[in-house]
């Protein structure tokens, strides 16, 4: 995290000089110490994100290529084919609550679907269509929150 928020000082200020390399390198320790001491955050976190990053990296590539996937486009642009638009609930065994709402987050930004409510475990969905339903208690995005959950017990 420190890195990060050095990194980002420095594109910020859009040049590299020694002046707003030592600000930066200062700065950056400033906030992360704010981080750690107000935010519940530590050094230790920023190990276990590293190693889930291959993970998380995964992740943002299924939820962009589902988002820009275009099952919903032939949907609604074509004139046969009938859209039978359903509700469904499922469970899921997600720890985390983190998990759960990205589940939730990642089901809403699809196109086609939307989380209309998300208690505990259960979450109510809205599709489009009926086809959309299938599979969402097991989908990539559950697969891959747990392999996720997984690196921080281990």
């Amino acid at each position: 995290m420190y890195i990060l928020f050095f990194l980002l000082w420095v594109i910020f200020n859009g040049k590299v000089t020694l002046e707003i390399v030592l600000f930066g390198i200062v700065i950056a320790g400033a906030v992360y110490a704010f981080c750690c001491k107000f935010l519940d955050y530590s050094p230790r976190k920023d190990w276990l994100i590293m190693r889930k990053f291959g993970y998380i990296i995964a992740y943002l590539g299924v939820l962009i290529w589902e988002i820009v996937n275009a099952a919903t486009l032939k949907l609604v642009a074509s004139p046969h084919i009938r859209v039978q638009p359903v509700i469904v609930r499922f469970k899921t065994d997600l720890k985390t609550k983190t998990a759960r709402v990205l589940l939730a987050n990642s089901i809403t930004l699809t196109p086609g679907t939307i989380t209309v409510a998300l208690q505990d475990n259960e979450y109510t969905v809205h599709c489009l269509d009926r086809r959309f339903s299938e599979g969402l208690s097991d989908s990539i995005f559950v697969r891959l929150l747990h392999k996720i959950e997984g690196q921080v017990a281990g």
